[in-house]
Formats: C-alpha cells, sequence, structure tokens
C-alpha cells in the first residue's frame, strides 16, 4: 500500500511540475500571442472606418461598397481562424502534426520581435524539413529553449536553429553566440525566468529527447506519420 502510494504520489508530482512548466511558458509568451492575434483584428477595424467614410457620402459608390464588405468577411474569417488557433495553445489537439520547418517558423515568428528587443538576434537555418512531428511538442520545448538559453546568457548575442533528419527523427539544434555591442537595458520580465528544470519536464512530457550546454541544446523530435 506505501509502494502504491509512493508511486502515485511521484506521478502526481511529475504531472504538477509540468503543468507548472507549460503555465510559466504561457505566462512568458501571452504578450508575443496577442500581438499576433492584434494583427489578424486590426485590419478590421481599419477596413471598417474607410467603408464608413464611403457610405456617408450623398451617393456611396456601391462597387467600392461592396468591395469594401468582401474585405472584411475574408480578414474576419482570418480572425476566427487566429483566434482558434490560440485556444489550441491552451489545449493542444490531441495528435496535431506540422512539419518541422513549419513549426520552427511559426515559433521564430512569435518570438522574433520580443527577442530583438531584448538584445538577441534570432535566426533560422532550417530547410527542408517536410517531416510531420508533434505540433504541441515544437511550441512547448522550443520555445521553453530559447528562453532558457536566453534567460541564462547576457545581451547582445546571437541565436541561431538549425535542423536536420536522421532515422525517424528530426533534430533541431539551438545555439547562442555573444555579439559585439553595448548590452541594451535588461527588460523585466513578464513572468519569471524559464529552468531547464521547466524545459526538460515538458520535453519528457512530450517524448522529445533534450541535450544541453551552457550555450546550445539539441531537441529530438520523433517523425509521426
Amino acid at each position: 500500500m506505501n509502494e502504491a502510494t509512493s508511486s502515485i504520489s511521484a506521478a502526481e508530482a511529475n504531472l504538477l511540475r509540468v503543468e507548472a512548466a507549460r503555465y510559466a511558458l504561457l505566462r512568458r509568451l501571452a504578450y508575443a500571442i496577442r500581438h499576433q492575434l492584434v494583427m489578424h483584428l486590426q485590419p478590421i477595424g481599419m477596413v471598417n472606418e474607410v467603408l464608413d467614410r464611403r457610405l456617408r457620402v450623398p451617393q456611396p459608390d456601391l462597387a467600392q461598397v461592396r468591395e469594401g464588405v468582401g474585405k472584411i468577411n475574408t480578414l474576419s474569417k482570418t480572425a476566427v481562424n487566429a483566434c482558434l488557433d490560440v485556444i489550441t495553445w491552451l489545449a493542444p489537439e490531441a495528435g496535431a502534426t506540422v512539419p518541422a520547418e513549419a513549426g520552427v517558423q511559426e515559433i521564430m515568428e512569435l518570438l522574433r520581435s520580443n527577442f530583438s528587443f531584448r538584445g538577441f538576434a534570432l535566426l533560422s537555418e532550417v530547410q527542408a524539413l517536410p517531416q510531420p512531428v508533434n505540433k504541441g511538442a515544437v511550441r512547448l520545448v522550443l520555445p521553453g529553449v530559447l528562453l532558457a538559453l536566453s534567460d541564462t546568457m547576457d545581451a547582445p548575442a546571437q541565436i541561431v536553429i538549425s535542423g536536420r533528419t536522421g532515422e525517424d527523427v528530426v533534430q533541431l539544434q539551438v545555439r547562442v553566440s555573444p555579439q559585439p555591442g553595448e548590452a541594451p537595458p535588461a527588460p523585466q520580465l513578464p513572468y519569471r525566468g524559464l529552468q531547464w528544470a521547466d524545459v526538460l519536464a515538458m520535453a519528457r512530457s512530450e517524448d522529445v529527447d533534450l541535450e544541453r550546454t551552457d550555450t546550445s541544446a539539441t531537441l529530438t523530435f520523433p517523425v509521426l506519420e
């Protein structure tokens, strides 16, 4: 009975560790995710203002009005899809996959501006990696590694992501190298720093192998058919 209780407690403790790490990561990503969402919503308001002005004239040009309505319709559909995609950050779809290259590109677009503001040049050398990998795993572990590395390194620095394929796996390597220049003011983090224990917990929960040094990390994702 004691052994069973001990085993259950260990499993529960591990689950709590993973959930705490995911929460910390999402808190760090929240502003970037919101920025991405606003990018899809702002154009709707801009087109609406133009359309409103056109409707206020004594004889509106109906062709222009129809064009404006069509743009709003298209932009609204894009915004809805973006909102639905944000939900999958909070509740990942079971079994959802993404081409490895596309998964890396999504994280690059999400974090590039934030990292630049902090004094880190985020670059990707990943090309021609169409192999499907777990979408939720990429969204958790890759940004976790990027944040853990940048939280412990001084800026300015360059962070490069490269990739290669192996037998039934995709490997992503993240390397940090110091760059000459004046260090920017240290920004106030929106939440606590990401610890390597957090990243390792998330990696294990997603069946991702993680190896790291002080200035690099290698992630191995299983290819999913």
